[in-house]
């Protein structure tokens, strides 16, 4: 007797040929122990002893299709099932700082750094000083600010004196007006002289002392507008900054909270929206998942990819994700719509073109095209080219391809 072994899982058994029917040769089916059978396929390898690794035969169970689908030549047929279940569809993408929950931070004036207080992967508080510039802008602003003070104290003076010669009879009423004009014209002067120190940060409270008791030095301190980590540094003290917006020389995030930005393909569009629950997984930890929720979904189509943009928040405590970081967004599209779903070994390509092996009468074979998006790993969603009870080649499709090649 030739003997066989039968796998199901962690269970196997030995069984002889002559417990098989037909005989070896032919495939059948053998009586397994009682099992409970799982609603998803299920998967069981024979052998033969002594047959080489490549014989190996793999018999399929379509779990709740009604159809066994055997087959003999190392390929697997299944039909194409239409579920309605809830699948994931995946969309890469990268991580990214949140859109209100990070600050790209430049010097609003000329000067020279003479202390930094802030390092790389320190956390601040909204308010706390980052570095000190020696800005003469600061100098040259405040002197003005001072002239023009002074400027305006005595166009006062002279409006008052010459208001009251007026009303004595005393000056004409052109020289009262000169006199008004001139106030003006110092009132105007002088703020703009502090308008220009606030630009330049000074504190408002200062300015509002009387000018004796106000203390503005050239030392410009520049302070974190939010709270969170400097995730960027680019300054070293000693170092000229310019007043140049482009240059960057903080960068303070808010990481833990940070957003995932993807893309979808305009034939997937139809299947995200706001509010769906999402998993973000990264190369850097394989294995995990961090939760996220779909925040928004682009308006506009990019003319290249031709995809749209999709921004989902993730919630990072641990700090684990980092922005920039590659990233694949599997959002849970539910039971919107009903799918062909298949392994992704099923579908093979030639040219640039995607097709499948369809199941015929007498154990035959027709290649079909069809057109395929992501929605897992290991499986696609059939966008056209199948129709349900279909039955295809799910695995060893690459076999039936090799024969064609070699015929041809």
């Amino acid at each position: 007797k030739t003997a066989y072994e039968i796998t199901y899982g962690d269970w196997s058994s030995n069984v002889c040929s002559s417990d098989l029917l037909p005989p070896p040769g032919q495939f059948s089916t053998t009586k397994l122990p009682p099992m409970r059978l799982p609603s998803s396929s299920v998967t069981m390898r024979a052998r033969m002893s002594g047959v080489p690794p490549a014989a190996w035969v793999t018999i399929s169970l379509i779990g709740r299709s009604g159809h066994d689908a055997w087959a003999h030549d190392g390929t697997e047929a299944e039909i194409a099932p239409q579920r309605l279940h809830v699948v994931a569809l995946v969309l890469a993408g990268k991580v990214a700082y949140g859109e209100d929950h990070y600050s790209r931070i430049s010097s609003p004036l000329q000067g020279r750094v003479i202390e930094v207080r802030a390092h790389l992967g320190d956390r601040v508080k909204a308010g706390d000083v980052l570095l000190v510039v020696d800005s003469p802008d600061i100098a040259q602003a405040y002197s003005e600010y001072v002239k023009e003070d002074s400027d305006l104290n005595y166009a006062t003076r002279s409006f008052e004196l010459a208001k009251d010669l007026y009303e004595n009879k005393a000056m004409p009423l052109k020289d009262l007006k000169q006199a008004e004009n001139e106030l003006a014209k110092a009132r105007a002067e002088f703020r703009r002289a502090k308008e220009k120190l606030l630009s330049l940060r000074v504190p408002a409270v200062e300015l509002d002392k009387p000018l004796d008791k106000q203390k503005i030095t050239s030392r410009f301190e520049m302070k974190s507008p939010l709270t969170g980590v400097v995730a960027e540094r680019a300054v070293t003290p000693g170092q000229s900054v310019g007043g140049d917006p482009t240059q960057i020389l903080f960068t303070v995030a808010d990481l833990d909270m940070l957003q995932v930005l993807a893309d979808v393909y305009e034939r997937d569009l139809a299947l995200v929206r706001d509010g769906q629950f999402a998993k973000v997984n990264v190369e850097a930890y394989p294995g995990m998942e961090f939760p996220a929720t779909v925040a928004a979904v682009g308006d506009v189509v990019d003319p290249v990819t031709r995809t749209i943009k999709v921004r989902a928040w993730v919630n990072n405590p641990d700090h684990k994700l980092k922005p920039e970081m590659f990233a694949r967004l599997q959002v849970e599209v539910g039971d919107a719509a009903q799918f062909i779903i298949i392994p992704r070994e099923a579908v093979l390509e030639v040219d640039g073109r995607q097709f499948v092996y369809v199941v015929q009468a007498g154990d035959r074979y027709q290649k079909q095209e069809v057109r395929v998006s992501n929605v897992s790993p290991t499986q696609v969603r059939v966008m056209e080219g199948l129709t349900r009870g279909q039955r295809i080649v799910t695995k060893g499709a690459v076999l039936i391809k090799g024969q064609e090649i070699i015929k041809g």
